[in-house]
């Protein structure tokens, strides 16, 4: 099975505003940019987007380590999401899981890959999660993906 780095990250102007997600795929000596955008969406969905748009871009199942900056995209995946599915995609207070539709369609692109969650801090000088942030920043004003 194939060993890929993915580092995700999401940017919005405005919250709700203008948006971008970026992506960097390593493989061996290859690196892969991609970029994205949408509006009006807000921060958080284009975090999960990033994520999605990684996981999507693979050809065939990896063994996948999943950087991002952002807690609700690694905590949501690997500790919430398994009691909201259970809840029928609602939170313990009984509210409905906000970005449901993201959630839902990570959780499949996840199912192909073995994914190991990493989170970095972000804007701290990490090169790729920086190049991510760049990327994300570029989708907000080239939304046309990059794919």
């Amino acid at each position: 099975m194939k060993k890929v780095e993915i580092y995700t990250d999401g940017a919005c102007k405005g919250n709700p505003g203008p948006g971008g997600w970026g992506v960097v795929l390593l493989y061996g000596k290859s690196k892969k940019e991609m970029w994205g955008g949408e509006s009006p969406t807000t921060n958080n969905r284009m975090e999960l987007m990033a994520a999605i748009k990684g996981l999507t871009a693979l050809k065939q199942s990896c063994e996948v380590d999943l950087y991002t900056d952002s807690q609700y995209v690694r905590k949501g995946i690997t500790e919430w999401m398994h009691n909201w599915k259970k809840k029928n995609w609602r939170t313990s207070s009984g509210s409905a899981v906000k970005n449901s539709d993201l959630w839902k369609e990570l959780d499949q692109a996840c199912q192909r890959h073995q994914v190991k969650w990493h989170w970095v801090k972000g804007h701290a000088g990490h090169p790729l999660n920086e190049l991510a942030d760049e990327l994300a920043n570029r989708g907000v004003l080239e939304p046309s993906p990059s794919l």
